[in-house]
């Protein structure tokens, strides 16, 4: 403990001068990285624990190598497993309502201001895209609220190439873009390696508002005709990002467009809840046929609290029966994971929610979430996502990892994404049971005898977060090696596990 605070004090004592150095106050550090004075004043005296993620926006800011951030270097997580955890954790906001707001963000030449923003990889992405092109973006203080002012024109030739194509949500950027400018072009999209992922749904859904978008070598090359929307648009996928795209063209289409197949997730009804605040009028949210009633242009301040993650809600939940712990889940919105919780009360789960109140934004349903220690059995019938209002995609993963601890044998099918179920078998290294039937399907039989593993982050986020949950609830030494991913969609993670008393070391190596 002794030696851990002489390295947060020498931390601290090197941001002081560099800081000096710069004639910087601790009230200009602190607005530039978006917290506080008070905050900063800590961090000098040692008196604060500090992220990876902290110590670097500092060193960046001051331009100074406290902390040496290499792209070169990956990060890993080891995990010291069989602890029991306790406690309570409060979710955060989504990550995907996040770059969907952001995207959306587009739409409005005033100031938006976004309310308690996850400040994660994915997110720096975007606004990385976002600042190339001459979008001012600036965060406001600890409660992360991000300032978003958009310039008079787009500079797509400074765009940050390597960014955009590290995140599949730059493919949001059409939707809001499309009436704004006659023509531009956007790179092929990243984000989780998860087999073949269609864009052909977002294409033929533009395709109505006399867009063309042609596939180059490494980009989208978009032309918009604006032309009457003649009939309703029918949705071939009902996809979440597929949806908000076309949700946000027929925004600033300056016509009213039915949206049929819509998806009604939860990302969706938070820019639906934004566009009514840029005086969008929009009919249906919560269900799959969408009235949009579109605007020529929206140029006024608005401020929008983002909505809670249930995925992040769902996550801690498989925290706690994995690793056999009671946990209290503050902040849960109980509309998009109350079929989870239910089918994992199906299976034994002793889980007590509270009654009901609302989110910052005013729309958003929360819940509180009491997990008990419990007795788990195999589900009676195969686990497997459908889209909203069935179990979120997303989810399932989690499922299946709880599954692992489950007496008897489970099949898991995640007809979703191709290969997916494939990185269940990423838990056979920790002695999980699992049998693989096709690309698709797992049978998963438990209870697992957990032991460590030495395991590298599977090239997605789920997959890599069920993982590292497996980890802690294996006695002995883990380690999770390249943990971006996890990153790119959790905040903290690693600290905030630590703080229910999980032991994870963060190396950079």
């Amino acid at each position: 403990m002794k030696k851990e605070q002489a390295y947060l004090e020498k931390i601290g004592h090197l941001i002081q001068e560099s800081r000096l150095n710069k004639n910087l106050t601790q009230a200009d550090l602190a607005e530039r990285i978006g917290t506080s004075q008070s905050a900063i004043n800590r961090i000098e005296g040692g008196k604060q624990n500090i992220t990876l993620e902290m110590l670097a926006r500092i060193s960046e800011e001051l331009s100074s190598e406290i902390i040496s951030v290499n792209a070169q270097k990956k990060t890993n997580f080891k995990v010291h497993g069989g602890r029991e955890l306790s406690g309570e954790i409060t979710v955060k906001t989504s990550k995907n309502a996040a770059v969907g707001l952001l995207c959306a963000s587009l739409l409005n030449k005033g100031k938006t201001t976004l309310r308690r923003v996850a400040r994660i990889e994915e997110v720096n992405r975007i606004l990385e895209v976002l600042n190339s092109i001459g979008v001012k973006t600036k965060w406001l203080n600890e409660q992360n609220d991000l300032e978003i002012i958009p310039p008079a024109e787009l500079d797509f030739k400074n765009m940050d190439i390597e960014a955009a194509k590290r995140t599949r949500s730059i493919l949001m950027f059409l939707g809001p873009l499309l009436h704004q400018y006659e023509s531009f072009r956007i790179p092929f999209s990243g984000g989780c390696n998860l087999g073949t992922r269609t864009v052909e749904p977002h294409l033929s859904g533009l395709k109505h508002f006399g867009t063309n978008i042609v596939a180059e070598a490494d980009y989208y090359d978009v032309k918009n005709t604006p032309r009457e929307v003649e009939k309703s648009i029918l949705l071939t996928e009902r996809g979440d990002t597929t949806t908000e795209n076309i949700i946000m063209a027929a925004a600033l289409s300056g016509q009213t467009v039915t949206i049929r197949n819509a998806s009604p997730n939860y990302m969706v009804q938070d820019v639906c809840f934004f566009l009514e605040k840029l005086g969008v009028k929009v009919k249906g949210i919560g269900t799959t046929t969408l009235t949009i009633h579109g605007l020529n242009s929206v140029s006024k301040d608005v401020e929008y609290a983002v909505s809670e993650d249930p995925i992040e809600a769902v996550t801690f939940v498989a925290v706690a029966l994995v690793t056999n712990s009671e946990l209290s889940i503050k902040r849960a919105p109980i509309e998009f994971v109350e079929l989870e919780l239910e089918t994992l009360r199906q299976m034994g789960a002793n889980i007590e929610i509270s009654e009901e109140y609302f989110s910052y934004n005013g729309r958003t349903r929360l819940v509180d979430i009491l997990v008990k220690k419990s007795k788990l059995h195999a589900a009676k019938d195969k686990l497997h996502a459908l889209p909203f209002p069935g179990i979120n995609m997303d989810n399932l993963p989690f499922l299946g990892l709880i599954a692992t601890v489950a007496e008897g044998r489970t099949l898991v099918h995640d007809w979703s994404y191709e290969n997916r179920a494939i990185y269940f078998t990423e838990l056979s290294k920790l002695n999980a049971q699992i049998e693989l039937v096709d690309p698709h399907r797992v049978y998963i039989t438990g209870p697992t005898r957990w032991k460590p593993a030495d395991a590298v982050a599977p090239p997605a986020l789920r997959p890599s977060v069920v993982v590292m949950i497996a980890m802690l609830a294996a006695p002995g030494v883990s380690t999770l090696r390249d943990v971006y991913n996890i990153n790119r969609g959790y905040e903290d993670f690693a600290e905030r596990l630590n703080s229910l008393g999980a032991k994870i070391e963060t190396l950079v190596v």
